[in-house]
C-alpha cells in the first residue's frame, strides 16, 4: 500500500510520513471487520436456525454504493439451490437485482400473474449467468426513474428493478407490500447497514461473497504486485517504511 503525506517542510513530511507508515505496519494483524463476517453458506445457515427477525444478511461483495455492478446473481442463485427455501418453512427477502426486461415483463403480466424471464449479469456475469426468474407478481411500483416489482417464488421475494439500486430504508420495501420486520431472512446488496436497518436487525451476519468489491482479500486475482506483499505473504519481513519523494508536477521534464 501507500502512505501518502504533504506539506511544506520536507523533513517533517518525510517524518510524518514515516510515523505513519509505521503505525498502519505494527497494526496490521488486528484488522478485521466491524460487524460478524462469514461467507455465505454458513450466513445461510445461522439464519435458518434463528429465530431473530429480520436475520439480515449482507451481500457485500456486489454491493453497488461501494462501486459493484449491482446485478451479479451469484447470490441468488446459491438462495434458490437451498431446500430450506424451496417449500414451506423460512421466508426471505432479497434486494435486489436489476432487469429491465423482466421488470417491463412483470408490470404487463400485472399483480397476481405468474411471470418467468431472465433478470441480471448483464453488467458482471463473471460469477454467475443471468438468473431464470419464474414466479407470482405480488408488487408493482411504476416509478419515472426507477420501476420496481416483486416475484414471489417459492418463500424467496425477489425484488427486480428497472436500474441497480440499493434497500437502506424501510419504506423502501413496504412500498412494495413487504414487511421487513416479519421476514425470517432479509438479503440485501450493501455492506454495513445503515442505522435504520441496523436498529431493524434481529441478527446480521456479513458475507463475503464474490463482486467487484469482494471483500475476501486473500482470493482476488492479484495482478502486477512486487512480492512479498501483505496479507498475501504474512510471515514477510518488515519493509523498508523510509519516505520517498514524488517530483512536483512542474519538476517534470516534458
Amino acid at each position: 500500500g501507500v502512505v501518502m503525506a504533504y506539506g511544506d517542510n520536507k523533513e517533517a513530511v518525510a517524518k510524518a510520513a514515516g510515523k505513519l507508515a509505521r503505525h498502519f505496519w505494527d497494526v496490521r494483524k488486528e484488522f478485521e471487520f466491524v460487524a460478524p463476517t462469514t461467507y455465505l453458506g454458513d450466513a445461510l445457515e445461522k439464519a435458518l436456525v434463528s429465530d431473530k427477525k429480520p436475520f439480515i444478511i449482507s451481500d457485500m461483495g456486489d454491493n453497488p454504493t461501494a462501486g459493484g455492478a449491482g446485478d451479479v446473481t451469484w447470490t441468488l442463485q446459491e438462495l434458490f439451490k437451498h431446500p430450506a427455501l424451496q417449500k414451506s418453512g423460512k421466508t426471505l427477502i432479497y434486494a435486489s437485482l436489476p432487469g429491465a426486461e423482466f421488470v417491463m415483463k412483470a408490470i404487463e403480466a400485472g399483480v397476481g400473474a405468474e411471470v418467468e424471464g431472465t433478470a441480471g449479469a448483464e453488467v458482471d456475469n463473471r460469477f454467475a449467468p443471468p438468473i431464470q426468474l419464474k414466479g407470482i407478481v405480488t408488487a408493482v411500483k411504476a416509478d419515472s426513474t426507477n420501476n420496481e416489482v416483486v416475484v414471489k417464488s417459492g418463500n424467496i421475494y425477489t425484488i427486480v428493478t428497472e436500474k441497480r439500486n440499493a434497500y437502506h430504508y424501510e419504506k423502501q420495501f413496504t412500498d412494495l407490500g413487504l414487511k421487513p420486520r416479519e421476514a425470517d431472512i432479509l438479503v440485501v446488496k450493501i455492506g454495513y447497514l445503515v442505522p435504520e436497518l441496523y436498529d431493524m436487525r434481529g441478527d446480521w451476519l456479513m458475507a463475503l461473497t464474490p463482486g467487484g468489491v469482494d471483500q475476501d482479500l486473500l482470493r482476488l486475482p492479484y495482478k502486477r504486485l512486487t512480492r512479498p506483499i501483505y496479507p498475501l505473504d504474512p510471515d514477510m519481513g518488515n519493509p523498508d517504511l523510509r519516505a520517498r519523494f514524488i517530483p512536483l508536477s512542474d519538476d517534470l521534464k516534458k
